[in-house]
């Protein structure tokens, strides 16, 4: 059974690059994509942000992560393997969306168990092309997991 269409994505973005948030979120806004997304800027506070812990206590659980690799404090690496060794969090999805286009930083990350690997477009137009991927596959036709019960 499909997920309603215009059902509004909950999306998590762990990036710490305010110009990629910028073009994100306008192509979602252009695309008139429903979609209500936070940001954090490091992995230490995407934990925070799922466990729903100090400011993000009444956080809503995201429907998926974006994740960036190269981020200060903890990187998106650290953040991918807590993610997948957490029974409340390794069902949620994760998108790394990076600027490396490396065979081993690809590698590394589905062997990690990331969901998807896109590498970060160069302007806006690429932007609206991952947006709207992402509302016809996660908001359409992926089946996502409900959180298990704590």
């Amino acid at each position: 059974m499909k997920q309603d269409r215009t059902k509004e994505l909950r999306i998590l973005a762990v990036e710490d690059n305010l110009g990629d948030i910028l073009l994100l979120t306008e192509a979602f806004k252009e695309g008139n994509i429903p979609v209500q997304m936070n940001v954090v800027g490091n992995g230490e506070e995407a934990l925070e942000f799922l466990r729903g812990e100090r400011k993000y206590a009444e956080a809503a659980r995201p429907d998926l992560i974006l994740l960036d690799l190269n981020l200060p404090r903890m990187d998106g690496r650290a953040l991918l393997r807590r993610l997948k060794s957490d029974p409340f969090l390794k069902s949620l999805p994760v998108i790394v969306l990076s600027s490396s286009n490396l065979d081993t930083d690809i590698r590394e990350v589905y062997e990690m168990d990331a969901s998807c690997y896109i590498v970060k477009p160069s302007g806006l137009d690429g932007y609206y092309g991952i947006a709207n991927s992402l509302k016809e596959f996660w908001s359409s036709q992926a089946r996502l997991a409900s959180p298990p019960e704590p």
